[in-house]
């Protein structure tokens, strides 16, 4: 990824590049910014023409714009509470010529609201989702606002985002995640909530470190066991970037979950 300030500098907006330069983001200079797991959210998400993909959270649109491009004959939605964080993802669609809806709306908010913008139950293909993951008890909060609101998990965030996944999930659609690697206990307990077929994949910064991030594929209904996938390797035991890892936030390789 590369950063370059926007030629207007009372927007607080830069335009970055991702996957080699060839999609171009513009998102706030401070605050909720795309990055690493965005791209590997994407990486992991397995779609095909024609589906109607939703992306939760999407920010400023980094994973599902990623998808998009990947595979351009999809119906992407894309879902954001933050108005501003969601224009800027309509406007990063349209900058790469990608076609995508764009609603703001919470995630939290009832199967009405989510049916009044046509999310009605069962209705879609695929959910990709980086809900706000951080624990508030043990880490100390933001004190930017949109990127406290970006990150920091309630008791239920992942329960309630998983929850709203799976009313709007077609039977056999598949949810795809990112989430803290050392709370993969809760990622189960939820999913184990009208999901199976659980697909694993533990991301590690460093090749000889704890994982940091866990990756979760799951069907709707699905009855498949449980598998766990090779470890993604940010970086070597000497520090040294993974070419294999780099490929994959390039845009040029997938994640193992995104072959199931």
């Amino acid at each position: 990824m590369n950063c370059v300030p926007m030629t207007d500098p009372a927007d607080h907006l830069t335009e970055d590049g991702f996957l080699g330069g060839r999609l171009r983001l513009r998102q706030p200079m401070r605050g909720h910014r795309a990055g690493h797991d965005a791209m590997l959210l994407a990486a992991a998400t397995s779609v095909r023409a024609g589906q109607r993909v939703v992306d939760f959270g999407a920010g400023v649109g980094a994973a599902g714009l990623v998808v998009a491009q990947r595979d351009p004959v999809i119906d992407l939605v894309m879902v954001e509470i933050d108005p501003s964080l969601a224009a800027l993802a309509s406007t990063n669609a349209t900058l790469n010529g990608i076609t995508a809806e764009v609603l703001t709306l919470d995630i939290t908010a009832g199967a009405s609201a989510f049916a009044s913008v046509g999310l009605g139950p069962d209705s879609v293909d695929a959910v990709l989702m980086n809900p706000p993951f951080n624990d508030a008890v043990r880490q100390q909060a933001s004190p930017n606002a949109s990127r406290r609101a970006a990150h920091e998990a309630t008791a239920t965030t992942l329960e309630d985002w998983i929850h709203a996944a799976r009313r709007i999930l077609q039977p056999g659609g598949v949810l795809t995640l990112i989430w803290r690697a050392d709370a993969i206990a809760e990622v189960l307990a939820a999913l184990g909530r009208g999901f199976g077929s659980i697909a694993l994949q533990p991301v590690h910064g460093m090749a000889s470190a704890p994982a940091i991030r866990v990756l979760a594929r799951a069907v709707k209904g699905g009855r498949a066991p449980t598998q766990i996938h090779a470890g993604v390797m940010l970086n070597d035991a000497a520090g040294v970037p993974n070419r294999q890892a780099q490929a994959i936030l390039a845009g040029d390789a997938l994640l193992a979950l995104a072959t199931l």
